[in-house]
């Protein structure tokens, strides 16, 4: 399935995050905070504004990017766990 979000919509895979500490203790799943770290798997076209011009998003296809906790909506595409959000819940890019 082809997936693309519309306007200023946002499709997110997060980046697995490390099962150890630094001393070796594992850490189980249900122990774990989601990362808030990811990478932009697809995103909409931008916002239009009221007199129908178009801002482009400052964020594109392949970035690092960190987002809020509570960020964005999960969804299941391609039995992939994703998150879609608005671009605004990005905190920034990982450079």
């Amino acid at each position: 399935m082809k997936f693309r979000p519309l306007h200023d919509r946002v499709l997110v895979k997060r980046v697995d995050q490390e099962e150890k500490t630094a001393g070796g203790i594992i850490i189980p799943d249900t122990a774990q905070e989601k990362p808030m770290e990811g990478k932009v798997v697809a995103a909409g076209s931008g916002s239009k504004a009221e007199d129908g011009t178009v801002t482009p998003l400052d964020v594109k296809k392949g970035d690092s990017i960190l987002f809020g906790k509570w960020s964005g909506t999960e969804v299941k595409v391609d039995g992939d766990d994703l998150l879609i959000m608005k671009e605004s819940d990005i905190l920034g890019i990982i450079e």
